[in-house]
């Protein structure tokens, strides 16, 4: 024991090599990153954003950035599975914290959170942005897309998301109809994956419903979504909801018929090969969970998101 320490999130020297924490105890950053606002050599920043003002039904994904950091420590370092590595040994990813919201005047919140994001995007950082509700992502968008043009959007939901709106409005179910007429996605790149409801308009976007999502492989939906995003810059969304509520229950809006953690989370493990610009998950929301299912599908998410990204710089 005398080699090892507790609460690397606050005494680690450097952004890459594992944690020795016990997963029982421990400072609660995102798989015990160091907590830092320097973004200097740095190649992947996790950052929360607690905000739920959004929701159309159940609040409470303010509290999501925390699950998911607390149900993040049961990934111990040791080599990640699926990906047989030690995510931090040669990638420096560091915990950036929370965004800072004023919970009094909502209307500042998408600016907030985009001057944020293009501030670690600028850096060159891969940014995985820990949510909040699903309305997060119109600013993240707006950021990526600023840097890097149009996205083709990779959309893991229940719900597609595109009600139109006054361009105004802090609505979560709206955010992908704004992003297809401000030109900040290229809906014929873009796919949603496991929809189970209907909105009046599908601006274009291929979908995959949830009944289709459970007939198909992992290796068919997978195929699916590298045929429609090509080479394009890739934002990866995933709404916890996207799940059957019998593996994510602490969720806003959940909807029955969905796929299994397993099989999303393997999808997601077939996507290294795509040019993924930044990606989230969004819409944990632990009053509504059991046993932490759901904030630990949302970490595993997160979870791969990394290891996506340490597979490729290992490409390079």
């Amino acid at each position: 024991m005398a080699s090892k320490s507790i609460d690397h999130a606050f005494v680690a020297r450097k952004n890459t090599g594992a944690a020795t924490d016990p997963t029982h105890a421990g400072a609660l950053s995102f798989m015990r990153r160091r907590f830092t606002k320097s973004l200097k050599n740095v190649d992947a920043v996790v950052w929360g954003i607690p905000f739920d003002a959004a929701v159309s039904n159940r609040p409470g994904a303010r509290f999501g950035p925390q699950a998911l950091r607390r149900a993040s420590a049961i990934f111990d370092n040791d080599p990640q599975y699926p990906f047989d590595r030690d995510l931090f040994a040669d990638m420096a990813v560091i915990d950036y914290g929370d965004c800072l919201l004023d919970y009094g005047n909502h209307q500042k919140t998408p600016g907030t959170i985009e001057r944020e994001a293009a501030k670690i995007i600028k850096s060159g950082a891969f940014l995985v942005s820990m949510g909040g509700d699903h309305f997060v992502t119109w600013p993240l968008l707006k950021a990526h897309a600023a840097r890097h043009g149009p996205l083709a959007l990779v959309q893991f939901d229940a719900h597609q998301d595109t009600w139109f709106d006054d361009g105004k409005r802090i609505d979560h179910g709206s955010f992908v109809g704004r992003a297809v007429r401000d030109g900040v996605i290229d809906p014929a790149r873009s796919i949603q994956v496991g929809i189970r409801t209907h909105a009046p308009e599908d601006c274009g976007i291929s979908m995959l419903y949830g009944y289709d999502v459970d007939e198909m492989s992992a290796s068919e939906i997978a195929g699916a979504i590298t045929e429609k995003a090509g080479s394009a810059k890739v934002y990866i969304t995933f709404d916890i909801d996207c799940l059957d509520p019998a593996f994510a229950p602490g969720t806003g809006t959940p909807v029955a018929g969905g796929p299994s953690t397993a099989k999303m989370l393997s999808v997601l493990r077939k996507l290294g090969h795509l040019d993924i610009a930044g990606a989230d998950i969004v819409e944990v929301a632990p009053a509504y969970d059991h046993a932490d299912i759901t904030a630990i599908a949302g970490a595993s998410v997160a979870m791969h998101y990394l290891g996506l990204q340490a597979e490729r710089m290992a490409r390079r």
